[in-house]
């Protein structure tokens, strides 16, 4: 005959285990913080990069392995990268360029690399973005490059191109764009502000719902939502976090045309505040090229990449601007320098070239 199991703990007992735990947790969370303090201590002596994010990587994989559940590996993650980040601003806090203000997607993307600890430097545009990163102020930047809806940040290629900075991370974000007012309601609205990206992503539901609102551009999402607060008349296209960070309704939820709309941002820095990362097997060379201007020359660029089976997952133009009908390329090639077939694709690349420039090796973004 079976037994009768045990009676589960009543709620307030349950809580009090609950508490015990956080009490354990709160120790050994400070215990950490004190060893990383020490490991800062230790960097500092030896002139080595305060933040490493092969080596976020490699702790949060390890935790993930040794996970038994009932957590998520993906929470698991985000419960990890939160305490790497608040201990590292223990040893050094680490000040991020972003496009500006709070709310924006750019800052959501700065917050998924390096955590919420990092000391987040607000800029008008990504013309300041690359500036605060080439000029010290700030150690780090975050640049949008590529929306799946709309195609290259072409502002940005154009700022690569003469920024002394390299790419040393990427990440992507499913973008929605919510219409934010201070009224819960479409009626009465006489002009909607946003990025200009973010309104060409939204044309569609624009035009069909708000057939005579004005479509005004501003410096970033989170702007259009700002302004959104100073006129009932106005509205934004932002994220939830704007909603929240301005106190603004979510007068429609999720309208972009494309229901998978995501963006990629690129993390920036100066080489001497960190070098290329070492190879993670999934990673990519991003380069800016130019040939002679001659038949054939385009094509010859691909030749050493088919001869040692490199990838190109990209290849943008942008004008060089030189009144001689001359381009500058953007490629992507799958791989790392490290790897020898790279190595000789690259070589012979850049014997190709009238001019070349590696913008960075890093790890591919899931």
């Amino acid at each position: 005959m079976t037994e009768p199991s045990a009676p589960l703990p009543n709620l307030s007992e349950l809580r009090v285990q609950i508490d015990a735990i956080d009490q354990q947790l709160l120790r050994l969370l400070n215990d950490r913080a004190l060893v990383a303090e020490k490991v800062g201590e230790v960097k500092k002596r030896e002139g080595t990069a305060f933040f490493r994010p092969d080596r976020v990587a490699q702790v949060i994989d390890k935790i993930q392995t040794a996970n038994p559940g009932p957590l998520k590996d993906a929470h698991v993650a985000d419960i990890w990268r939160e305490i790497m980040s608040a201990c590292l601003a223990l040893e050094a806090p680490q000040r991020v360029a972003v496009l500006g203000p709070a709310g924006t997607f750019c800052e959501q993307a700065a917050i998924e690399f390096f955590g919420g600890a990092a000391n987040l430097i607000y800029c008008a545009n990504f013309d300041e973005v690359f500036h605060a990163t080439a000029a010290g102020s700030a150690q780090y930047g975050v640049v949008g490059v590529e929306n799946s809806t709309e195609g290259m940040v072409t502002r940005s290629l154009d700022l690569f191109l003469h920024s002394p900075t390299h790419v040393i991370g990427e990440v992507t974000l499913l973008v929605r764009h919510n219409l934010l007012r201070l009224e819960n309601s479409l009626e009465n609205i006489e002009a909607v502000l946003a990025h200009p990206l973010a309104l060409a992503q939204c044309q569609a539901w624009l035009t069909k719902h708000l057939p005579h609102a004005e479509r005004r551009p501003v410096s970033s999402n989170a702007e259009g939502a700002r302004l959104a607060t100073t006129n009932p008349a106005w509205a934004g296209l932002a994220s939830e976090r704007a909603a929240t960070q301005f106190g603004l309704h979510i007068a429609a939820h999720a309208i972009q045309d494309e229901a998978y709309n995501r963006t990629r941002f690129a993390i920036i820095c100066l080489p001497q505040t960190l070098g290329t990362p070492p190879p993670s097997g999934k990673d990519c060379t991003s380069l800016i090229v130019s040939v002679p201007n001659k038949p054939g020359a385009v094509h010859d660029l691909l030749v050493p990449l088919k001869a040692h089976g490199v990838s190109m997952t990209r290849f943008e133009s942008r004008p060089a601007r030189t009144g001689q009908w001359e381009y500058y390329f953007y490629i992507d090639l799958q791989g790392h320098p490290s790897q020898p077939h790279v190595a000789l694709a690259l070589q012979e690349l850049q014997r190709l070239c009238a001019f070349y420039k590696v913008l960075g090796t890093y790890p591919v973004a899931d």
